[in-house]
C-alpha cells in the first residue's frame, strides 16, 4: 500500500510541486512520519515545515500568474520529478521501506501527474468555456486535499 500512496503523492506533485513537501514536512515534524534516521530528517524541523508551506502558498497564487511557465517546460518538469521524488520517498521511508524505491515512484507520479494535469486543466477550460484561474484554483483544492489524505494515509 506505502508504494501506491508514493506513486500517488508523486501525482501531486505533477500538480503543485511544493504541496506534496509541504505535507511531508509537517507530518515529519508532527511525529507521524519517522525521518530521524535516513537523510530526509531535515525535513522533519519546524523550519522546513513552515518554510515549505510558505513555499507552497506561493506556488498556488504564481501558478495563475500570466508569465508563470507551463509544468512540462523543462525547468518545472526537472523541479516536479525532484519533489515528487522526495516526497515519495520521504513516505516510504518513514514508513520503514525502501527510500529509493520511493524516490522513484514518487517521480514516476511526478511524470504521470505534470503530463496528466497538463493536458487535463488545458481540456477543462477548453470544455468549460472558463478562464484558466479558475480551473486552476479547483486543481489547488483537489491537489491539497489529495496530498493532505495521501500523507495521512500512509499509516494505514
Amino acid at each position: 500500500m506505502i508504494l501506491a500512496l508514493s506513486v500517488l503523492l508523486g501525482v501531486t506533485a505533477g500538480l503543485r510541486s511544493m504541496t506534496p513537501m509541504a505535507c511531508v514536512a509537517w507530518a515529519a515534524w508532527l511525529g507521524q512520519l519517522d525521518l530521524a534516521s535516513t537523510s530526509l530528517a531535515f525535513l522533519a524541523t519546524r523550519a522546513a515545515a513552515y518554510a515549505l508551506t510558505v513555499l507552497a502558498l506561493v506556488e498556488l497564487v504564481a501558478d495563475k500568474l500570466p508569465f508563470t511557465p507551463n509544468r512540462t517546460t523543462i525547468g518545472p518538469f526537472l523541479g516536479r520529478l525532484l519533489t515528487g521524488g522526495v516526497s515519495g520517498a520521504a513516505l516510504t521511508a518513514g514508513s520503514g521501506e525502501s527510500l529509493a524505491l520511493g524516490g522513484f515512484l514518487g517521480s514516476v507520479g511526478a511524470v504521470v501527474g505534470t503530463l496528466g494535469g497538463f493536458r487535463a486543466r488545458t481540456r477543462l477550460v477548453k470544455a468549460l468555456g472558463a478562464r484558466d484561474w479558475i480551473v486552476a484554483l479547483a486543481e489547488d483544492a483537489v491537489t491539497v486535499a489529495a496530498a493532505a489524505l495521501i500523507v495521512l494515509a500512509h499509516r494505514g
